[in-house]
């Protein structure tokens, strides 16, 4: 359920700024028909609430040579906080990491990074299982990418 401190127009707001962060206020207010002022402490208020968490630039990965994405699933014995501090002190100091998620079910993790290729994969792999105890690590390479998107639906 989308916050009560958001309406229609800061949706719009939040829209157009995921399709183009580099809009200015001016042209921004264009696009949803509402006054300059308006629209800047509109925006403001969003970066205030945390709702607009940054403004970022998507680069592509293929045109840097770091065209294979990887999967990597892992299980643990361990689930204690000492463990999970070092995991987590781990996978975010991995440049390649690119999203960590701890999930329910069968898998306890899943790692998202971005590499060159089999051989990075392999540096990546060890350099991970030096740093904290795993019980099991496989990995999964995607073929094709059919969706990416860092839109949040605002429907």
């Amino acid at each position: 359920m989308m916050s009560q401190n958001i309406d229609e127009i800061d949706r719009r707001i939040l829209q157009e700024l995921q399709k183009d962060a580099t809009l200015s206020v001016d042209a921004l207010s264009a696009r949803i028909h509402l006054s300059r002022n308006s629209c800047w402490r509109r925006v403001k208020r969003l970066e205030d609430d945390g709702i607009l968490k940054a403004r970022v630039a998507l680069v592509d990965a293929d045109k840097l040579g770091l065209g294979l994405t990887v999967f990597m699933l892992v299980r643990t014995s361990n689930h204690d906080p000492k463990w999970l501090e070092q995991f987590r002190a781990a996978v975010t100091s991995l440049t390649e990491v690119v999203g960590v998620y701890r999930m329910s079910g069968d898998l306890d993790y899943i790692i998202r990074a971005r590499i060159e290729d089999m051989k990075a994969y392999d540096r990546l792999y060890q350099k991970l299982i030096t740093r904290v105890p795993l019980s099991d690590v496989s990995a999964s390479f995607v073929m094709e990418e059919i969706k990416d998107s860092t839109e949040i639906p605002l429907f």
